[in-house]
């Protein structure tokens, strides 16, 4: 089991656990693995959100780089997507962001991706944490006198991705929108607070844009994609036609209909596979997604004639199954949608505006378009356990036969998936079924006693 990469990299409290020393050696063990791997001196992207600890966790990355000889390239705030694609088209050897995505403020993460814009292996990172940890490799990997790296600003780069978005959707939006089609946008503070509006404007769309103001601490505070109560109110008393939130580092997207009903990764996938297919543009007539994706999702696609492939939780996974069989869309309930033929990591920007492209070309309103999916009634409750023991849930036997127990009862009829978060102290319980009272009742039931057991 790796030691400090989880399922999206590293994240945890900046400035603590999360210490400037850590990210110094991640960085310089990864300097170390990537010169290895590609047989010279790497050059480096580093992009972040807009967290008050990101130019602190920015700052030792660029030491450890430059410390190993590697080159840096600082890119500044900018979405995890952004990132990805400048990787693949500068043809970087790699790039780091710094982001723990939907988390508050006071947590800070590193991942890193690899020169074709995909986060990298489980054995990467796990040779990283061998060097990381190993006082004597990472004495030897120091360079000196004109073999130090050199760092230099390249803000300016975020504007390709900005010409690579609106490249995509310039000419069939153009031709489809209207005025009175208006959008409400939600950045959550986060990666997306300029380009997005920049992209927006480019693309002729009527939008408003809010929680555009980042001030180091207020990223996803009650706002965002996690967040969506005030821009479904928002949305509803200002009619418009839809709203878009994107997390904090701009690779999710969910968005809420002109009633103030939220349309989550599931359903813009109904819609998206749908729309794709009637193109003849849905690779090998297949949806990927994931354990967590909603009944509904696999009925959907059962009835619309679509292969659905489900794959373990994080889009990382999503990306491998998307990638070793050449199909070209999938993605996870929580917006994490990925369009490979663009873009090979979920971008909420990309996804918003496939969304509206729809929208506009069908001529329809999302309420109606979300009708092609029915979603079951879902419960997902964080049972809070000690961080040591929630990979142990399913040795006990007393969570085992309970576990047991609500599978056989809900089967046929809904599902139960038990699950440790990759990146917080949680075991999730989910339970899908027909009657949503009894659903809650039995998931709090379930991790009530999930929390005793593993406290």
């Amino acid at each position: 089991m790796r030691k400090y990469f989880e399922t999206d990299g590293i994240r945890r409290i900046a400035n603590t656990e999360l210490s400037p020393n850590l990210v110094f050696r991640v960085a310089k063990a990864g300097a170390a693995v990537f010169s290895k791997n590609t047989g010279h001196v790497p050059t480096i992207l580093i992009g972040r959100d807009t967290r008050i600890s990101g130019t602190l966790i920015e700052s030792s990355m660029v030491a450890g780089f430059l410390s190993y000889g590697a080159n840096v390239k600082v890119l500044g705030v900018i979405p995890t997507p952004a990132v990805a694609y400048l990787t693949k088209k500068y043809n970087a050897d790699a790039s780091v962001v710094i982001s723990a995505s939907h988390n508050t403020f006071e947590f800070n993460g590193v991942k890193y991706f690899s020169n074709k814009g995909t986060k990298i292996p489980d054995s990467l990172e796990e040779e990283i944490e061998e060097i990381m940890d190993s006082e004597e490799k990472l004495s030897e990997f120091t360079s000196v006198a004109d073999k130090i790296g050199v760092s230099v600003n390249a803000e300016e780069m975020i504007e390709d991705y900005a010409d690579f978005i609106v490249g995509i959707f310039h000419e069939n939006i153009t031709k489809n929108k209207t005025d009175d089609f208006r959008v409400l946008i939600d950045t959550a503070n986060g990666a997306t607070y300029k380009v997005a509006e920049k992209i927006y404007k480019r693309l002729g769309i009527n939008f408003d844009i809010i929680n555009n103001e980042p001030n180091g601490i207020n990223i996803n505070d009650n706002c965002g994609s996690t967040h969506l109560n005030m821009l479904k109110e928002k949305v509803v008393e200002g009619k418009y036609n839809l709203g878009i939130a994107y997390d904090g580092d701009g690779d999710r997207c969910l968005a809420v209909d002109e009633k103030g009903e939220v349309i989550d990764g599931d359903i813009m996938l109904a819609i998206a596979s749908n729309y794709l297919k009637s193109k003849g543009k849905l690779a090998n007539n297949t949806l990927v997604a994931t354990v967590m994706s909603n009944l509904g999702l696999k009925k959907y696609s059962e009835k619309a004639g679509i292969d659905f492939k489900q794959t373990k939780v994080g889009d990382r996974y999503v990306l491998e199954e998307m990638v070793k069989n050449g199909y070209n869309l999938g993605g996870e309930q929580s917006g994490h949608i990925i369009f490979l033929d663009y873009n090979p990591t979920g971008d909420g920007i990309l996804t918003s505006l496939m969304l509206i492209q729809i929208l506009l070309e069908n001529k329809q309103l999302p309420s109606e378009a979300r009708k092609i999916i029915n979603i079951y009634p879902q419960v997902l409750i964080n049972a809070k356990v000690n961080a040591s023991k929630k990979y142990d849930y399913d040795k006990d036997e007393e969570i085992k036969t309970a576990i047991d127990k609500l599978t056989d009862e809900f089967s046929g009829n809904g599902r139960v998936l038990i699950r440790p978060s990759g990146t917080e102290p949680l075991v999730r319980v989910m339970i899908e079924g027909e009657d949503q009272e009894l659903i809650t009742k039995k998931a709090r039931e379930l991790a009530d006693l999930v929390e005793k057991k593993l406290k």
